[in-house]
């Protein structure tokens, strides 16, 4: 059996934790729990006829107040890293937390997660904003973790990447 260590990483609210009972549990919920400290989850997955534990380890998260420690990190094969649609200010955390990853674990795998595409009407991040991601070589998948929508594929994605060894 091959188990893989992946980190859910964002800032504060941006739905990780939301993200993580859609795949795990194909649930949602309207109300808010924050994480404090770090939530961890399993899920069975077959990917390209390998049978993989995806280990999701959800992370509190990051704001002006308190940072991801390193500690966390270690070990990991790869990242979902996620921002808000609606909230721009969240773009720069995930810059800030793929620099950290890379500080910590190097080269690993990382797909960035625009949550809340169910609200699209609202998002304050646009397709410049998007296409500037791509241009520096990152994976975006819009995602909703009211509707599943890009959920179950993102993880499917990142555990991929993650056997495939391409970061």
């Amino acid at each position: 059996m091959i188990k893989k260590k992946i980190c859910m990483l964002g800032a504060f609210a941006v739905g990780k934790t939301s993200l993580v009972q859609q795949f795990v549990r194909s649930i949602f919920s309207e109300s808010y729990l924050s994480t404090v400290g770090v939530r961890v989850d399993k899920k069975s997955v077959v990917v390209d006829d390998r049978q993989v534990d995806l280990i999701v380890w959800d992370i509190h998260g990051e704001d002006s107040i308190q940072s991801v420690a390193p500690s966390y990190l270690r070990g990991a094969a790869g990242f979902l890293v996620v921002a808000d649609g609606t909230r721009r200010e969240t773009l720069g955390v995930v810059e800030e937390l793929i620099e950290r990853v890379r500080q910590v674990e190097g080269d690993q795998p990382i797909e960035i997660l625009i949550n809340k595409a169910d609200l699209a009407d609202k998002w304050e991040i646009g397709d410049p904003e998007l296409a500037k991601l791509e241009e520096n070589g990152r994976r975006i998948r819009k995602t909703s973790a009211r509707t599943g929508e890009g959920v179950e594929d993102a993880f499917l994605a990142l555990a991929r990447s993650v056997l495939n060894g391409s970061a």
